[in-house]
């Protein structure tokens, strides 16, 4: 059937749509529904198996938030059934199902977050045991007759599992099935998940179309890379933001980023328009000095966790400890030797004693977490000529005032 054309009125919604996701599937099918010209309904769910949510949780967030600034409705599916499952996306192992007190407990925290991103007026907080509690092992069944061994297989991590005879447990096949039966009893037009969701997102519109609906439009949204800028911000490697913390970690941390990560962040994090950041680049390009944009990204982060005036003061107190020299009052003070009339950094934060060794000293670097009189230091092979005195800083507390003799 010959797809119609998109009316005017609705490329600006699509290009909305589109900033910063990783893949639509369809595109196509989703010009149809936004020709519409009714509140689609749009869902996203998170199995809360941890109390806390961190900024690359928010990428998915804010783009739903961006959904309901253009009038749609946002189902956000707290996955308290799946959660006692456990995901098994992208994992190696098969992962602990929580109880049901934990469960809810962690719901009830999600429940106080994610309203510092959505709109309370347009968001229906939805649980999946309100159905699944309701299904008999024959509902089950059936539901679970409706894909093949084979077809769960295709999934990456259940390959990868099966072909090292690592063990996948029936239980984990039922995961995706009844997220895509989320779907069904949604009836959900978009749903919205992680890159290393697609399988799971794909179940839906398989489900959708079994049960004789509507196939939902699909949109992947990029992982974003934490503080060190190489893996998912996670909190089991501690390179997140969380969106509890305090406004002075939160606008230390996204200080600390490196300036080819803060793009990054402002293209999945930031509400300001891509022509305003295309004007950033632009002005960096040619001299600006890289901290002035991520000042104003840390504020607008600030504020929409907590408010202007935090922001303001995180400000001035990150000015005032690393522009104005206030540091620790217990700083140590320490002498290092350079025979050579230089010394390069890993060494130098050696010899001061803020870490192990050189190589703790170099991921140190990497992390983004190692700044000498206020600056970053990205380079590990940056040197430090003698006769300098410098203010070394490794992690949040760690300092010293060096003299390079």
């Amino acid at each position: 059937m010959k797809m119609k054309a998109i009316p005017a009125e609705f490329t600006h919604a699509l290009s909305q749509i589109k900033r910063g996701t990783h893949e639509i599937l369809l595109e196509e099918e989703l010009q149809q529904k936004l020709a519409l010209g009714r509140p689609l309904r749009v869902k996203a769910g998170f199995d809360p198996t941890a109390p806390d949510l961190h900024l690359g949780h928010t990428v998915l967030l804010n783009k739903m938030r961006q959904l309901q600034d253009l009038g749609h409705h946002a189902l956000f599916l707290i996955g308290d059934f799946t959660g006692m499952i456990g995901d098994p996306s992208g994992k190696n192992t098969t992962r602990p199902p929580l109880s049901r007190e934990q469960v809810m407990e962690n719901a009830q925290s999600y429940r106080d977050q994610v309203f510092k991103v959505l709109d309370t007026e347009k968001t229906e907080i939805v649980f999946n045991s309100s159905w699944m509690d309701k299904f008999s092992a024959a509902d089950l069944i059936k539901l679970a007759a409706t894909h093949t061994v084979a077809r769960m297989l295709e999934r990456d991590d259940f390959s990868r599992r099966y072909k090292s005879n690592q063990p996948i447990a029936i239980h984990e096949f039922i995961y995706p099935l009844v997220q895509g039966y989320d779907s069904v009893a949604l009836k959900a037009d978009i749903e919205l998940g992680g890159t290393d969701q697609k399988f799971n997102l794909l179940m839906g519109r398989e489900l959708q179309k079994h049960y004789g609906q509507p196939t939902q439009c699909v949109l992947t949204m990029p992982l974003l890379e934490g503080l060190d800028g190489v893996n998912k911000m996670s909190k089991s490697l501690g390179n997140y933001i969380g969106v509890t913390d305090t406004p002075q970690d939160m606008f230390g941390k996204l200080m600390s980023i490196s300036d080819t990560l803060m793009w990054r962040y402002l293209e999945l994090l930031s509400f300001r328009n891509l022509e305003e950041i295309a004007v950033w680049r632009a002005d960096v390009a040619t001299g600006r000095n890289p901290r002035d944009i991520k000042v104003l990204l840390a504020q607008e982060i600030v504020v929409r966790f907590h408010s202007r005036q935090a922001a303001e003061g995180a400000l001035m107190e990150f000015e005032a400890r690393f522009r104005l020299g206030v540091l620790p009052d217990d700083m140590p003070e320490v002498n290092v030797s350079a025979p050579a009339g230089s010394i390069v950094v890993p060494q130098l934060l050696k010899q001061a004693g803020l870490v192990e060794g050189t190589s703790e000293a170099m991921r140190m670097i990497q992390q983004g977490a190692v700044k000498l009189d206020g600056e970053r230091i990205n380079d590990k092979s940056a040197v430090v000529k003698a006769g300098t005195v410098v203010v070394a800083q490794v992690g949040k507390r760690k300092f010293a005032r060096i003299t390079v003799q």
